[in-house]
C-alpha cells in the first residue's frame, strides 16, 4: 500500500490503541464501534505487513516495530492535529470531552470538589484523575495519555510548560490538648517535638526538612509513613506533630480531634502548578480547560 493511499484517521487510530492499550477504550476514546477499531488496524498490519499490537491478558502491546514507528510518527501527528484544531471552535456547553488529569492523592482531595462544581453547567464534561509517577509525567503528556498534571513545582523540559495555579502554606497538626498548644509553636518548640514525615518516597528528607536545613537545624522524625490521612490519624492519637499543606489539613482537621496550628515563620509555602504539553497548548479543548483551572479558588 502506497503512502498515499494510507488514511491519515488510520494513524490517528493507531495513536489511541497505543495510548489505550486497549481496543475497547481506544473505541470509546474515538467514539467509534470497536468492530470499526478492529477494521482499522487490519488495514494498518497489512500496509505494514506487522501485527503491530499482541494481546497479552487483557493489554494490547505494541511489537518492536510499532514502537519504532510512534517515535517517529507521533510528533508529525501531533503538529498536524493542532494546526487542524486551531481552527475549530469548541463549545463545552455540547461537545462531549473527557479529560485526564496526573493528580496526586492530597491534590485530588482539594481540586476535584472545587473542579467538578465548576464543571456543574457542562455535562458533557468528564473527569478521569490518575496517580502518575513524577518521573514519567512528560512522557505521559507528550504521549497524549495526560492533558495535564497538577504538582508541586519540578524541574521539566522545554517541551513542557506550567505555571503556578495556587499556593498553599505548610501548617502543622497536632492532637487536641496537646501541651504544645499552650506553649506556643516557636522554633524550639518545634523542634523539641517527635514528628511524622509523609514521603512516597522510601528515604529523604521532606519539603519541610529542606527548609530547617538552611538554618542548620533538623527534627526529630518518629514515624515516616505514605499518607497524610493515615499521619493523621497517628498524631489524633500521640503526641507526634505532622507538618502538611494547609487545604488538605482543613479538611481531615474537620473530622478529626486534631488541632492545626501556624507553623515557625521559617517554614516554606508550597507552589501548585499546571503542567501541559506544548505540542497541544493552543487545542481549543485544552485552551478551554486551561482557563477553567485557572479560575479555580486559590489558596493563599
Amino acid at each position: 500500500m502506497a503512502l498515499n493511499r494510507l488514511d491519515l484517521n488510520l494513524l490517528h487510530v493507531f495513536d489511541t490503541i497505543y495510548r489505550e492499550s486497549s481496543l475497547t477504550r481506544a473505541a470509546k476514546a474515538l467514539h467509534l464501534t470497536q468492530p470499526a477499531v478492529s477494521h482499522s488496524l487490519a488495514r494498518l498490519r497489512e500496509h505494514f505487513d506487522d501485527p503491530l499490537f499482541t494481546r497479552q491478558g487483557n493489554q494490547m502491546v505494541p511489537t518492536p516495530l510499532a514502537r519504532r514507528f510512534l517515535e517517529s510518527m507521533r510528533p508529525g501527528l501531533h503538529q498536524v492535529q493542532s494546526a487542524v484544531n486551531q481552527f475549530h471552535a469548541f463549545d463545552p456547553a455540547s461537545q462531549r470531552k473527557t479529560y485526564v488529569l496526573g493528580l496526586r492523592d492530597v491534590l485530588e482531595s482539594t481540586f476535584l470538589p472545587q473542579l467538578m462544581n465548576k464543571l456543574g453547567p457542562y455535562p458533557e464534561m468528564e473527569i478521569a484523575s490518575q496517580r502518575v509517577a513524577r518521573r514519567e509525567m512528560e512522557t505521559q503528556l507528550a504521549a497524549g495519555k495526560l492533558d495535564f498534571a497538577i504538582d508541586v513545582l519540578l524541574p521539566v523540559s522545554n517541551q513542557t510548560s506550567h505555571e503556578r495555579l495556587q499556593q498553599d502554606r505548610m501548617v502543622v497538626l497536632a492532637r487536641k490538648n496537646h501541651p504544645v498548644i499552650k506553649k506556643g509553636l516557636d522554633m524550639p518548640a518545634y523542634l523539641a517535638e517527635k514528628h511524622v514525615l509523609v514521603s512516597s518516597r522510601t528515604e529523604g528528607p521532606g519539603l519541610e526538612d529542606f527548609a530547617l536545613s538552611r538554618h542548620g537545624v533538623q527534627r526529630n522524625i518518629r514515624l515516616r509513613c505514605q499518607h497524610y490521612y493515615a499521619a493523621c490519624r497517628v498524631v489524633e492519637s500521640s503526641d507526634l506533630l505532622l507538618t502538611m499543606p494547609e487545604t488538605y489539613a482543613r479538611i481531615i482537621a474537620e473530622r478529626a480531634d486534631i488541632e492545626v496550628m501556624a507553623p515557625p515563620d521559617e517554614m516554606p509555602s508550597v507552589d501548585i502548578h499546571l503542567y501541559w504539553h506544548k505540542a497541544y497548548e493552543r487545542e481549543p479543548a485544552l485552551v478551554w480547560f486551561r482557563g477553567l483551572l485557572r479560575d479555580l479558588p486559590k489558596n493563599q
